[in-house]
């Protein structure tokens, strides 16, 4: 099984804008990052945005941010609105079937129970689970992280 190209790009752009904190990130920097196409991303922005999961603002200064915390962002439920129009095989799409073997073939039901094994397994994630390692993945696309206050530590007596 494979995930279609707009699935990956709409992870990957997802895990991008999360890496970011809160910042607002554009189209053409996650393209950059990802060394992909930026109308590629048109689509995929659309559609997150549509979905609830990112919010785009306009204007100078606009761009992307999540709409929810990544802890909300279930991937079981982004990658089923993502692959919906994609169908593992022939048979799941009736309008586009043309299989003469359709009305006997026990394949489709043991890959119908297939995918919804992927599924029932990223139900488990979220996008917060893919930036565990966040310390990682910053630094492969120059992601500086906010510094945190240095703390007063009281040094020891002896």
């Amino acid at each position: 099984m494979r995930l279609n190209v707009f699935t990956d790009y709409c992870l990957r752009s997802l895990i991008y804008i999360c890496l970011k904190e809160g910042q607002i990130v554009t189209r053409a920097e996650i393209a950059q990052a990802y060394a992909i196409s930026d109308n590629h991303l048109m689509k995929v922005v659309h559609f997150l945005a549509q979905e609830g999961f990112v919010q785009t603002l306009r204007g100078k200064g606009g761009g992307i941010r999540l709409a929810r915390e990544p802890h909300l962002i279930n991937l079981g439920t982004l990658v089923r609105a993502s692959e919906e129009d994609s169908p593992i095989v022939e048979c799941f799409d009736p309008e586009h079937n043309s299989c003469n073997i359709v009305a006997a073939c026990r394949l489709k039901h043991i890959l119908h129970e297939a995918v919804q094994a992927l599924y029932l397994v990223l139900d488990h994630y979220t996008l917060a689970d893919l930036v565990q390692n966040r310390h990682e993945l910053t630094p492969i696309f120059a992601i500086q992280l906010p510094t945190l206050p240095a703390k007063n530590i009281p040094s020891l007596k002896r």
